[in-house]
């Protein structure tokens, strides 16, 4: 099962890959005011899909927040946890018994 996870992700970069050969002419985007942006056509495709994973994200951001609060909202309350000496459980490795170390 690793090694066919392997393979797919190589298959993915080198598609990702040869796209990025394939692409290589010059790409002018226009901004306002007469600015423009002239660069090789995958880095304009790659700037517009990690500007849309960007907005697609935080566009969800509310939504998980809010999922997430009324998850919390739904658990039921837990017990303060003891702090006391008597609750902590007696280690095995003490000052009176250090771990043996060697063959």
């Amino acid at each position: 099962m690793r090694l066919l996870v392997w393979l797919f992700r190589a298959f993915i970069f080198f598609t990702l890959f040869a796209f990025a050969l394939n692409n290589q002419q010059v790409a002018v985007v226009h901004w306002f005011f007469g600015v423009e942006w002239r660069t090789p056509m995958v880095i304009v495709v790659l700037a517009a899909f990690a500007a849309g994973c960007a907005l697609g994200v935080l566009t969800m951001l509310p939504s998980w927040w809010r999922h997430r609060r009324e998850a919390l909202r739904q658990l039921p309350p837990t017990a303060p946890a003891a702090t006391t000496p008597a609750s902590v459980p007696a280690s095995e490795f003490g000052p009176e018994h250090p771990p043996r170390v060697g063959l």
